[in-house]
């Protein structure tokens, strides 16, 4: 729990996370698409202004966001070849380590899920019998948050909802010289029919079954709840619900239970039903947007992910 302290507090970007003011945009984060063979960018259906970025196009957006206020980020790493025994670490490190030399003051959070570049689009492996293998699952998950703090990302976020993936990636960060490096754990995730527009962002729809092997029954709440409390144990630093809207009941509880800050992930399905209803001329959309980012405030929220973090401080002014 010491630890856990110290690294909450060893910089002004986790402490705005942390901290209890009202929302605004040093408490938002902005998810980035990284797509390793693209050749333009490429716009994200139902996430207008959201794009697929490319190896280049990618410091053009950062620099915008950093104009606009935003000074957190969440990297997700596209692949273009699925694999299940390796990972492109030239794609990885050369990316991020550039990123981070370009804009060393900014936060880059990494999520570690292993979808993206699984053949099957999974989050996890399966043994031959169709059932998780959770042994192989752990160490790949663990070597990916591993490849990416030693490429320069400034905290890890693992949102694959398999048992024991927080105490093996804090064992591996700690035991290679990233003790400081924080875990901002995906800890309450739901199955969820909000996704879709992420799943064609990151390439990673499941090609059979679904996930509801591994991720929440939304009905579920005390196992919801334990879930959240058992990553705090295990040594996450920062707690989250996923989805925001449909987990928003859960915040406050898991907040007074943990002690830790615990954010939400407004998920891409429900920025776009803003998204959607305003096209439709059913409501304004930055007022909407808005009103959704103080429902979250209201329940407890100390932090959120948002696709609309790069307009918060205009929307807040």
């Amino acid at each position: 729990m010491k630890k856990q302290t110290l690294r909450l507090r060893s910089n002004q970007y986790l402490r705005n996370l942390g901290e209890t003011g009202s929302l605004n945009v040093n408490k938002m984060i902005q998810p980035l698409f990284l797509a390793e063979g693209i050749e333009e960018k490429e716009p994200i259906k139902g996430l207008p202004g959201v794009f697929r970025d490319t190896d280049k196009s990618i410091f053009h957006q950062i620099e915008s966001d950093l104009k606009a206020g935003v000074s957190q980020f969440l990297l997700f790493m596209v692949p273009k070849d699925k694999s299940d025994t390796s990972f492109p670490k030239d794609f990885y490190h050369s990316n991020i380590s550039a990123i981070k030399k370009k804009f060393p003051d900014m936060f880059l959070w990494l999520d570690t899920c292993i979808c993206s570049v699984t053949t099957t689009g999974h989050c996890c492996h399966f043994h031959k019998s169709g059932t998780i293998d959770l042994d192989l699952t752990l160490k790949r998950l663990s070597d990916l948050a591993l490849i990416y703090a030693d490429a320069g990302a400034d905290g890890i976020a693992p949102s694959d909802m398999m048992d024991g993936r927080v105490g093996s990636h804090r064992k591996i960060l700690d035991t290679n010289g990233h003790s400081m490096v924080p875990i901002m754990s995906y800890s309450t995730k739901f199955k969820s029919n909000f996704y879709g527009p992420f799943r064609g962002a990151a390439d990673s729809s499941p090609q059979f079954g679904d996930r509801s092997g591994y991720q929440l029954d939304v009905r579920d709440r005390d196992t919801a709840i334990h879930t959240s409390l058992r990553d705090k144990e295990e040594g996450a630093d920062l707690l989250m619900v996923k989805p925001g809207m449909t987990a928003i009941d859960l915040i406050g509880p898991i907040k007074e239970k943990t002690g830790l800050p615990t954010g939400a992930y407004q998920v891409s399905g429900e920025y776009a039903s803003l998204v959607y209803l305003a096209k439709e001329g059913f409501l304004n959309f930055e007022e909407g947007l808005k009103e959704t980012w103080d429902v979250f405030r209201r329940a407890g929220s100390s932090y959120l992910i948002t696709y609309g973090a790069r307009i918060a401080q205009r929307l807040y002014s």
